[in-house]
């Protein structure tokens, strides 16, 4: 075995307690320590030695600190997006509603997109690199979460095609959009999580009230001036969340269908208006 296998063999162990995936995240920090893609280290691990900092990567993720965080990236659809503490770390759940976009819109693309609560530019920005004739709207009430998006929008060459705001959902915008996405807090405020989601997300992006449907409450109401004849809104939603979200998408006038992510959950609701 070399040296660096060994090394992430015992790091993968160290990291079992408090890691559901403890090999991907001894190999994340390995070739980030390296300063190489993680498919250049698993190609050859041979070809390197065990960088001097590897170890500190391992113990900060032993405390409980997102990999994500650590590294200062992930991944997502076909983007690389730049993320930090204060962001909600995109998760591959989400694109669920990529996946529901990109079926919805198979005959005629997307001209004109909304992403609200965007975070980083996550659901926004993969949207745009699917459709390279689309342009964006990205609101968010966190500072840092827009500085992000600012940064990310620069390094995919989106700049040109969004614009980025501050604010509380969509109070301020006017214009209607053909696909609007939406990943809301929806977590209720006495639900617990796993501590390196509590101790380091941020709370904003995660809780919404004591049943976790405050956020829907505000933003569907406001969805139908918002969205383009033949156009969808598409929200995340919790597991267990389809039939209290979808009663509220009805009652302001919406069809529903509900896609399911990879592991079968409900995870995504597309509303449509005839």
């Amino acid at each position: 075995m070399t040296e660096v296998a060994a090394a992430l063999r015992e790091a993968a162990a160290r990291l079992a307690d408090v890691s559901d995936t403890p090999r991907l995240d001894a190999e994340l920090l390995m070739a980030h320590a390296l300063g190489i893609e993680r498919q250049a280290l698993l190609l050859d691990p041979a070809r390197f030695d065990v960088p001097a900092g590897f170890d500190a990567l391992v113990k900060r993720r032993m405390a409980q600190e997102p990999v994500a965080y650590i590294i200062g990236y992930r991944d997502f659809w076909t983007i690389r997006l730049a993320i930090g503490p204060g962001v909600l770390i995109p998760r591959p759940d989400s694109e669920t509603l990529i996946e529901a976009a990109v079926d919805h819109f198979r005959a005629a693309p997307p001209q004109t997109i909304l992403d609200l609560g965007t975070g980083p530019g996550t659901l926004l920005f993969a949207a745009l690199a699917e459709w390279p004739t689309a342009i964006g709207v990205g609101i968010d009430a966190s500072d840092i979460a827009l500085d992000y998006a600012h940064k990310n929008a620069v390094r995919l060459g989106l700049e040109n095609r969004v614009r980025l705001m501050p604010g509380d959902w969509a109070g301020q915008v006017q214009e209607p959009f053909d696909l609007i996405l939406c990943n809301p807090p929806y977590i209720a405020d006495d639900e617990a999580l796993m501590p390196d989601v509590a101790d380091h997300e941020p709370a904003s992006a995660l809780f919404a009230g004591a049943d976790g449907l405050g956020a829907y409450r505000r933003i569907i109401p406001d969805l139908p001036r918002l969205l383009t004849p033949g156009g969808a809104a598409i929200l995340e939603i919790g597991h267990a969340q389809r039939i209290s979200v979808s009663e509220l998408a009805r009652a302001a006038g919406f069809a529903v269908a509900c896609k399911q992510d990879l592991a079968g959950r409900d995870r995504a609701l597309l509303l449509t208006r005839d």
